[in-house]
């Protein structure tokens, strides 16, 4: 039988992950919500799935829920997150959020603290590292074929005009770059970090950010909103004793380099996945599996927990800018 599923925010982020469910056969779209009604009813009317206009609304309903998408937008992408999040993980449903898990660490924190109370999973879409190139990377590291890493070095940048907060940038974009660089390097133990405004910008909108990890790696972060183009939105590099790779644009090319010799191993395209929209499936659908094989909340891939240190690097590497201090995290 199909899990039930509803998705909460239903703008553009939202939509996909309804038209995700809706192509997988395990999963069914049950209950779609949004406060502004119109879109709440154009996606019900698009998914065959009812509509509400609050999670209360949905809630008291009685509608059965395997679990939800919860993809509201808010301040700096994720000031709307906490209260439905909240409402969802304390009426027991898993719950898969949107990054940021929020733009307040505070609010990430009482989401990682309930759902691990309820015993109830919790995930955020950090997609990139799901793709079949991050996932054949990460073999790579486990593996030993790095030898031992010493180094991890991202990429990550867009053009988006975008002016709000001053830390918009940062608390919006960086969550999948901290957390690709967490996935494969590991916690980070102290954080510095150098911000500046691009031209006509309001905002800290280009950051270098130097880390320190507790495994005694190292490694940088370089993050814009002005230096995207039609090439190159992402890399990553890791350089261990026996050898390196690169992973460029998430999943589109994956190339390992031994240290000693010239003969490289390249993968363009793996597992037929083309593009960054592609990802929201291969992320959706690790999720998926996992409800579906009753996986427990402290087993879930790409958690709350994962997106909550992420966070916490962010949060780090500001108040590092703002006193021109290296700061030590717990």
């Amino acid at each position: 039988m199909a899990l039930k599923i509803g998705v909460v925010g239903v703008g553009n982020i939202g939509t996909i992950h309804a038209g995700v469910y809706h192509e997988n056969p395990k999963t069914e779209v049950v209950a779609v919500c949004d406060i502004i009604k119109e879109k709440a009813d154009a996606a019900a009317e698009k998914f065959g799935a009812k509509a509400f206009y609050s999670v209360q609304e949905m809630l008291a309903s009685g509608i059965h829920l395997d679990a939800c998408s919860m993809a509201t937008k808010g301040v700096e992408n994720g000031g709307d997150h906490f209260t439905p999040t909240m409402e969802l993980l304390e009426a027991g449903i898993p719950v898969l959020g949107e990054k940021p898990i929020s733009n307040d660490v505070e609010e990430g924190i009482k989401m990682v603290e309930l759902a691990k109370q309820k015993q109830v999973p919790y995930a955020v879409n950090l997609n990139h590292r799901f793709t079949p190139a991050s996932v054949r990377a990460k073999e790579w590291v486990t593996e030993g074929r790095l030898g031992t890493p010493h180094m991890i070095n991202m990429r990550m940048w867009i053009n988006n005009p975008v002016e709000t907060s001053p830390w918009f940038h940062m608390r919006a974009l960086h969550p999948h770059s901290f957390d690709v660089i967490r996935y494969f390097a590991g916690d980070v133990k102290r954080v510095a970090a150098f911000l500046m405004k691009g031209e006509g910008r309001a905002i800290w909108s280009n950051a270098q950010v130097l880390l320190d990890f507790k495994n005694g790696m190292i490694g940088h972060l370089v993050g814009s909103y002005d230096a995207g183009g039609s090439y190159g939105l992402e890399q990553c590099e890791v350089v261990g004793s026996k050898g390196r790779f690169v992973l460029e644009d998430a999943c589109e090319h994956l190339t390992y380099y031994p240290r000693e010799g010239i003969s490289t191993e390249t993968y363009s395209y793996l597992g037929g996945m083309r593009s960054f929209g592609e990802t929201f499936k291969s992320r959706i659908g690790d999720w998926v599996d996992q409800i579906d094989a009753g996986a427990k909340y402290d087993e879930i891939n790409g958690s709350g927990h994962d997106a909550l240190q992420a966070q916490y690097i962010i949060e780090a590497a500001i108040e590092s800018f703002q006193t021109g201090k290296i700061i030590e995290l717990c």
